[in-house]
């Protein structure tokens, strides 16, 4: 049996992202999944790109404001206690828009946790502060 408890302030933040992210799965000792912390202000997103992925499913958990997620057909806002999933190839880019009033805290899980399986794709026509043009 094993059991860890990992303080996420504890945790350096990941250096060239557009925002707070400290990657949680290494500390934790998980294996099977990615786990990331993300602390975006308004205008910052989370990703490095607009981007699907392969083989990896996301889930975005909001801890405190409201995150904005842009897709191909629209721009969802997702409030604090709300979950946000997205299946392999499905195009995404989370931020939170510059309109907002407080930073969005969330939790980012993916699995299985892989890397360079992330594919960018062209912007859609959804505005970046949160709504569809």
């Amino acid at each position: 049996m094993g059991y860890r408890v990992v303080d996420a302030e504890s945790v350096d933040p990941e250096p060239d992202r557009p925002c707070e992210c400290r990657k949680l799965a290494g500390p934790a000792g998980l294996t099977a999944v990615a786990l990331n912390r993300f602390r975006a202000e308004p205008g910052e997103q989370i990703p490095l790109a607009y981007h699907s992925h392969e083989t990896q499913q996301e889930a975005f958990y909001v801890l405190s404001g409201t995150l904005a997620v842009e897709t191909p057909d629209q721009t969802y806002a997702v409030a604090a206690g709300e979950l946000f999933a997205v299946d392999p190839g499905s195009p995404q880019r989370a931020h939170n828009p510059a309109s907002a009033d407080e930073a969005v805290e969330l939790l980012a899980v993916g699995a299985p946790p892989v890397d360079g399986d992330a594919v960018p794709h062209e912007t859609t026509t959804a505005d970046p502060d949160g709504t569809d043009a």
